[in-house]
């Protein structure tokens, strides 16, 4: 493997031996951007000039003997969703296009007291509102695997960055699936945390009650380093929980025995691709000769899923985009015969049609008259939903299943079709609305080539125990070591 290709703890190792140096690791990134990105479009903005006078100052610091951090000399990408102090933020969107902002994001915070080297921030689908990466201002990401498809969304870019070798970690949000799904779509580790276990300050709000930052690695072993980095109570935000953070790297490597996989009936309908159908049986065999037991077990109320979440994310979207208003910051129209018609046309032009499709659906379903018939409702199936899964977890120790029905698709497929876009995070919109932790690993591969995902979830604040688990099925295969040869 070229040195950018490897994952970050190698790097670590290797740069403790003195056999690389921060330096060195981020010119190979800086190097396989200038050489892929103009095909894959991962990257917004790239820091080029100010990543290699962060690593020299680590690799400075390491030769005078001085502590370091966790991540000392790992470049990471960044999702442009979480503000960066005198940096561009512009979630996707012109509504933002020109938002410098005053302040890091805590995760931000974490990642400079750690010596990471911020390399730049990763394309998006505008707000957070997709999953395709096809709806950013600017323009499409491509999947590094076969550039005619997507990457996922709406953390593409930064799925992408990953598996397009440009970084060895990054960061994405996850609302109703967008760490993990272009996880599955592009080869590589996503891990949605707990609700709470890591700080929101600094993330530019979708649905409040939903969202939460996770890695984007090569292995679990970088996934289980990253989080260790960004997890933990931060008092600036108040759904912050205040409970410690586990050595996930020291336990890595102790299987969970006795395992009992839980499979959902539900996870065996209508919209399953069979290639992906049999890459799940293969995964869950591969655990069975670890010494797993298998239990069927159901989620009944998950077939509401889509549809409570399409109401309480663009309900909380309604409200946390009212912002965006032309006066305060933002994009503002040029021209404009009044308050009112400043507002409307700001707003018009900022947004693009998905984000306004969302605040439109959000706003009906919170007006008079509809609140308690659609926003009320949907918080109580909302409510069975984490009861459904509160009933499996006492049978189980982890639910397996698949990340997303089909592998990636191709650039268009479903622009037309929003219900059919909508459908490409059937699997893993329940975790979020549920609250708890969900990581997807690579588990094959499609006869054309494609990436397959394997979906684990566990109650909350057992990333611990999911990380272990995804450990056990990763000593088993090698699909984590293949790395695509992205067409020039």
């Amino acid at each position: 493997m070229q040195l950018n290709e490897r994952p970050a703890h190698e790097l670590l190792d290797q740069m403790a031996k003195g056999q690389t140096t921060a330096e060195a690791i981020t010119t190979a990134c800086l190097e396989a951007i200038g050489r892929f990105d103009p095909h894959v479009k991962a990257f917004l903005h790239v820091d080029g000039d100010h990543a290699l006078e962060q690593a020299r100052a680590i690799d400075g610091k390491r030769q005078r003997g001085e502590p370091l951090g966790k991540l000392a000399g790992i470049p990471v990408a960044v999702k442009d969703v979480l503000c960066t102090r005198g940096r561009p933020t512009t979630c996707g969107s012109k509504m933002l296009e020109k938002f410098i902002p005053p302040y890091d994001a805590h995760v931000i915070e974490r990642l400079k007291q750690a010596d990471a080297i911020l390399i730049g921030k990763t394309n998006m689908d505008e707000f957070a509102m997709g999953s395709s990466t096809e709806n950013s201002a600017f323009f499409p990401t491509r999947n590094p695997w076969d550039l005619s498809r997507i990457p996922g969304g709406s953390s593409g870019g930064s799925a992408a960055a990953v598996a397009a070798s440009e970084a060895p970690l990054s960061l994405g949000t996850d609302t109703g699936g967008s760490i993990r799904q272009p996880a599955a779509m592009c080869g590589i580790v996503g891990l949605k945390p707990t609700y709470g276990r890591v700080s929101r300050y600094g993330l530019v709000a979708f649905a409040s009650s939903l969202d939460q930052v996770g890695p984007f690695t090569h292995d679990v072993e970088d996934a289980a380093l990253l989080l260790e980095v960004i997890a933990g109570h931060d008092p600036k935000d108040s759904t912050s929980v205040d409970q410690p953070v586990p050595n996930y790297r020291a336990a890595l490597e102790r299987p969970v025995a006795p395992l009992t996989i839980g499979v959902a009936k539900e996870f065996f309908g209508e919209g399953l691709d069979a290639e992906v159908e049999m890459a799940l049986m293969l995964a869950l065999e591969a655990f069975t000769k670890q010494g797993a037991a298998i239990k069927s077990i159901s989620l009944p109320h998950s077939q509401y899923a889509v549809a409570v979440y399409y109401i309480v994310a663009t309900a909380e979207a309604s409200s946390n985009l009212a912002r965006y208003d032309g006066v305060h910051y933002g994009f503002r129209t040029a021209h404009y015969d009044s308050l009112i018609h400043m507002y409307s046309r700001s707003r018009g032009l900022g947004f693009g049609k998905e984000v306004k499709r969302r605040i439109m659906l959000g706003t009906y379903a919170l007006s008079s008259g509809y609140y308690d018939a659609y926003y009320v409702r949907a918080l109580k199936v909302r409510r069975l939903i984490k009861q459904d899964y509160d009933r499996a977890f006492a049978e189980c120790d982890v639910i397996i299943g698949p990340t997303a029905p089909t592998a990636a698709f191709r650039a268009g497929e479903k622009m037309a079709n929003p219900l059919s876009m909508y459908l490409s995070d059937i699997y893993t919109i329940s975790c979020n609305l549920a609250g708890i932790a969900g990581l997807s690993l690579p588990c094959g591969f499609t006869k054309s080539g494609l990436p397959i995902g394997l979906h684990l979830q566990v109650p909350p604040f057992e990333e611990e125990k999911l990380l272990r688990i995804a450990r056990m099925y990763e000593r088993a295969t090698d699909w984590h070591m293949r790395r695509p040869a992205i067409q020039t």
